[in-house]
């Protein structure tokens, strides 16, 4: 049981992989390819990210959320727990999730808008409206592929063909797919029915659900660069229609509405009473409206800035469907509600701030249902209590870092949740949310760990803040080059300008050097403590570029547009002297002396103002590196990747099998194979096998979902890559893709046969049958030697073929028959174990209470060199052999020396022989039994075994024997990873003699019964 106690892996890794072989072989698809045979896990952390589209089922248990980049989710217990309801169903290329709709006759049908529109930097696109007919469980198209943003959609409540859908069309761009649509045919067809011009969307759409025809439209004038937001002008207003969209009346114009310029806006029709209508506005006069005449005539019935500050961001208005004086706002520091229509508000506090939407159960008021930046939150009572957002695995995050730990710990930046750090596995079976804490420090940050000292991290904040954090003590230091912080100032103000996700990294050759990027390159070889500037301005330095941003009402500076610096720098692993450079307008620089000099080496086939997202230096080479360039934020999709071998001099684009508007954010290449690279893109990871040269997915059973990074832990062999939607997800076994990379697979006659990576003896690997039944938890890594083999064509159906598992003395440790192997690549997983001894026929083991597990599970092998041999009978072909040959390795926060292992080893195979010899002299015994009901060889097989068990906890009515007690010592002997004491010692000889003796009693009194036996057998023949 080592490695026992918290998780049932051992035999079920083994019955688990079994079964996958065989039971489901015949429905399972033949795997093109062994990069099919590989699975990500999800690692966490369970922390909700950003949701603005939620929708729920009337008078019902029964709620819809949908991520930024994370997917639809649903809810049957009131937020209690969440579950993805479009993974592998929805067939959009974004799981951006702007807006989605129920339909009010049929609750089957469900509408959901693609592409967010809350236009900040990271926001997601989309392509269109999707539709579903069974409640989730298959989505089709519906339409609107190029609006790349809905911001609402609303169906008629008597025909559910009849849908309207808002987009503010391009946000980067000027263009024609902005404003209102209607279908008639259930997104089979879409007509734009309100269109202002090219640089006005549609933000907000409501209906009258008692005259389905009366709508209400707000139009927003905005667009963004990636160095300035403007929010508001002549194009912005709010519409309605009474005849279902035919024709339109700019309500802005009316009396008493806010004057002069328009920003962004909401708009509520209070369905108790249509007559009262809501809107909350941007404008320097603006606030809360409210029209008694349907928005012939409005009253501003509060100014409070507490509602309307960051209005890009917010400015959302929702009146109670059951009485016309309620009415909620959501805003950055809480759900606000108003009981006297819209005058005076109170706080609602939810468990997370900056509030986005609302949905007020028609027929229960009490009941809301919120999205925020932290994820989706129910509460039942008027907003008192809610339900909790740590529930939900839709974390966007920025960046990843792995330490040296064992098992390595991921570090990241979530936004709006600030930094975690947590681990890849952990003992208990699971990754739980708690494992995840705090570390240094903002939301968009690159996290660095200190080398050689994980508790410390480095991370940067807003503006200037750039803090070392100690978990052991929970102490902030600053450490920041230039500690003046500037909130609210424009990039020109600035002495740093440190950009929203501005590099921060220890140089691999030098644990000592820390470095950071502004529009400079900063080093500090003393943690911080003093700093020096290595580089001149490596920005264009445009002054256009450094302007105030969020105009032209107000200003909304909060360093997200700090512009133009740094977003990647890249010190070689080779020579430390090699530091690359790239800014977030498209230039790049290197250096050879560690910044006594610069050199521009932008690639010239780049286009203009790129984001150079990443850079990754070889590995192997000192000259060469990666280098990934994004354009989205200028309306251009397309895949920027290059290469150099000479320091930048020259470049090569190598994009070959990308698709054309999959761009990317970050290259990765894997340490022990240089050839082996790894692309994170907008919506999955690629892999290149023959070093760039040609990428495929490695998307797996991956959601759909932004990769931002990607990291890799050569010694542990996994990849993690952060997402933008989605949390941590690592792949394990990258000895696979080491040797696809390299070709090394043992080929024999068309039998192929891959190393198994370094398998490790540790508590921390493995899963639990009990983490499968908690939600919302992180996976861990299996425990043991994965073995991937594939058959060729030339494989007859139905064939068994044999994987023999030995030492390196050539002794055969476990050999196991798969009688269903696939066709193509296979995967069995090893958990390390001699075989299991025979149990007792008709033996119910009770459950582990508290105490050891009863199992005969074959003791664990101790770290050394094993092959795996694969053996195929061939039936009509000929018979094909291919070997193997790994390591199993101690966990090296363990210190059990070989000669302790060896003594334990030596104890559990004493154990496991005699518990293995007495079953099967039990089972000869009962069988006999059964036909000679002996009372003498009855009283003696109850002194062994005890098979009056026959429910979980049996042994507290019914006293375990022998065979249970020598099980019991087996599974304590091998809690952990020491040598056996001289009590274990000791208990095994006595338990070992006593089984010699029931066997050799047992034996007596088969024997004396072997004659009558006969005797009868002879009579029942004669």
């Amino acid at each position: 049981m080592r490695r026992r106690m918290w998780r049932s892996f051992a035999l079920a890794a083994v019955l688990t992989a079994t079964a996958t072989l065989s039971a489901t072989a015949a429905n399972a698809p033949i795997p093109a390819q062994p990069l099919d045979a590989l699975r990500w896990r999800s690692i966490g952390p369970a922390i909700g990210g950003r949701v603005v589209a939620v929708a729920g089922v009337p008078g019902e248990n029964l709620f819809y959320m949908g991520g930024v980049d994370g997917g639809i989710w649903r809810s049957t217990d009131y937020g209690l727990v969440w579950l993805n309801i479009t993974d592998g169903t929805l067939p959009s290329a974004s799981n951006s999730i702007g807006a989605i709709a129920v339909a009010p006759s049929n609750a089957s049908i469900i509408y959901a808008g693609t592409g967010e529109s809350d236009i900040r930097g990271d926001f997601v696109t989309g392509d269109g409206v999707y539709r579903t007919n069974d409640a989730g469980k298959s989505w089709h198209y519906a339409g609107l592929a190029d609006t790349h943003t809905i911001s609402a959609i609303v169906v008629d409540p008597q025909d559910p063909n009849v849908v309207y859908a808002s987009s503010m069309g391009h946000v980067f761009k000027p263009n024609a797919e902005r404003g209102i649509f209607k279908s008639i045919d259930g997104g089979r067809s879409w007509r734009k029915v309100l269109f202002v011009d090219d640089r006005t969307g549609a933000i907000d759409l409501v209906m009258d659900p008692n005259h389905p025809d009366v709508l209400y439209a707000t139009m927003w004038q905005a667009y963004r660069t990636p160095w300035t937001l403007q929010s508001g002008g002549p194009g912005s207003g709010i519409y309605k229609t009474t005849d279902g969209g035919a024709h339109w009346t700019n309500l802005t114009r009316t009396p008493g509405f806010a004057r002069g310029l328009l920003g962004r806006m909401g708009v509520s029709v209070a369905a108790s009473d249509p007559s009262v209508v809501y809107a909350i506005v941007q404008a320097h006069d603006g606030g809360v409206f409210r029209s008694n005449d349907g928005g012939a005539s409005w009253s501003r019935v509060n100014a409070e800035w507490k509602l309307r500050q960051r209005a890009f961001y917010y400015m959302a208005i929702y009146a109670d469907p059951t009485n016309p004086n309620i009415v909620y706002a959501p805003n950055v520091d809480a759900l606000w509600v108003s009981r006297d229509g819209g005058k005076k508000w109170s706080e609602l506090h939810t468990p997370h701030g900056d509030n986005h939407i609302v949905w007020i159960d028609p027929r229960n008021p009490h009941i809301l249902l919120e999205g925020n930046d932290g994820g989706a939150t129910v509460s039942t009572d008027d907003g008192e209590t809610w339900s909790q957002e740590h529930n939900q695995s839709t974390g966007q995050f920025y960046h990843v870092a792995l330490d040296d730990e064992f098992p390595f710990h991921v570090y990241g930046a979530q936004q709006d949740e600030g930094s975690f750090e947590g681990p890849s596995a952990t003992p208990g079976g699971m990754i739980p949310v708690d494992a995840w804490q705090r570390a240094a420090y903002g939301e968009s940050t690159f996290v660095a760990p200190e080398p050689g000292d994980p508790d410390v991290t480095y991370g940067s904040g807003y503006f200037s803040i750039f803090l070392r954090y100690d978990s052991s003590t929970g102490e902030y230091s600053s450490v920041a080059p230039w500690p003046l912080y500037q909130e609210g100032a424009a990039s020109r103000e600035l002495r740093y300008r440190f950009g929203w996700t501005h590099p921060v990294l220890f140089s691999p050759t030098n644990p000592k050097e820390l470095l950071i990027g502004a529009q400079y390159v900063l080093v500090s070889d003393d943690y911080g403590q003093t700093w020096q500037r290595i580089s001149p301005d490596l920005t264009r330095n445009d002054p256009r570029t450094e302007a105030p941003t969020g105009g032209p009402i107000d200003l909304d500076q909060t360093s997200a547009e700090v512009f133009p610096g740094m977003c990647s720098l890249a010190v070689s692993p080779l020579d430390g002297n090699v530091i690359w450079a790239g800014s977030d307008d498209g230039l790049v620089h290197v250096t050879t002396d560690h910044g006594a000099h610069w050199s521009l080496v932008t690639p010239p086939q780049l286009p203009q103002w790129a984001q150079i997202s990443s850079i990754e230096a070889s590995h192997t080479e000192a000259g060469t590196a990666y280098l990934t360039a994004s354009r989205y934020m200028w309306d251009d999709f397309h895949p920027y990747v290059y290469v150099t071998h000479d320091y930048g001099r020259h470049w090569r684009r190598i994009t070959a099998g990308l698709p054309d508007d999959e761009y990317v954010f970050a290259v990765r290449q894997d340490p022990n194979e240089s050839n082996l690279l790894f692309l994170g893109t907008k919506n999955t990871v690629y892999v290149s096998l023959d070093g760039g040269m040609y990428w495929q997915p490695l998307a797996l059973n991956l959601p759909r979902v932004q990769v931002r990074d990607v990291a890799i832990d050569a010694r542990e062999g996994e990849v993690v890559v952060a997402t933008h939607g989605r949390s941590f997800w690592a792949l394990d076994n990258l000895a696979l893709l080491e040797q696809l990379a390299r070709g090394s697979a043992v080929d024999s006659g068309g039998v192929r046969l891959w190393a198994p990576q370094g398998a490790w003896l540790t508590h921390e690997y493995g899963s639990s049958a009990f983490a499968r039944r908690i939600p919302a938890v992180g996976e861990n890594p299996p425990f043991g030697a994965t073995v991937f083999f594939d058959l060729g064509s030339a494989y007859s159906r139905g064939l068994p073929i044999h994987l023999t598992f030995g030492d390196a003395s050539g002794n055969v440790i476990r050999r196991v028959t798969l009688y269903h192997p696939h066709a193509g690549t296979n995967v069995y997983q090893w958990d390390l174990r001699y075989a299991p001894a025979t149990d007792v026929k008709g033996f119910r083991p009770p459950v582990a209470a508290g105490g050891l597990d009863d199992t005969v599970e074959g003791p664990t092998v101790v770290p050394g060199a094993y092959t795996v041999t694969l053996d195929y009978p061939g039936g009509h072909y000929a018979a094909r052999r291919a070997e193997q040959s790994f390591q199993v390795m101690l966990d090296p926060n363990l210190h059990a020396t070989s000669a302790d292992l060896e003594a334990q080893l030596a104890l559990e195979l004493r154990i496991h022989g005699a518990l293995d010899r007495l079953d099967r002299t039990l089972n000869r015994a009962i069988a006999m039994n059964d036909r000679l009901h002996s009372a003498a060889l009855s009283a003696e097989i109850g002194t062994l075994v005890q098979l009056d068990i026959h429910s979980s906890e049996g042994d507290v009515l019914h006293e375990t024997k022998l065979r249970s007690h020598l099980a019991y010592l087996a599974a304590e002997v091998g809690l952990s990873y020491t040598a056996p004491t001289a009590a274990e010692n000791d208990v095994a000889d006595d338990l070992i003699a006593q089984a010699q003796h029931g066997e050799a009693r047992l034996e007596t009194l088969m024997s004396s019964a072997v004659s009558p036996l006969r005797r009868a057998m002879r009579g029942h023949y004669l």
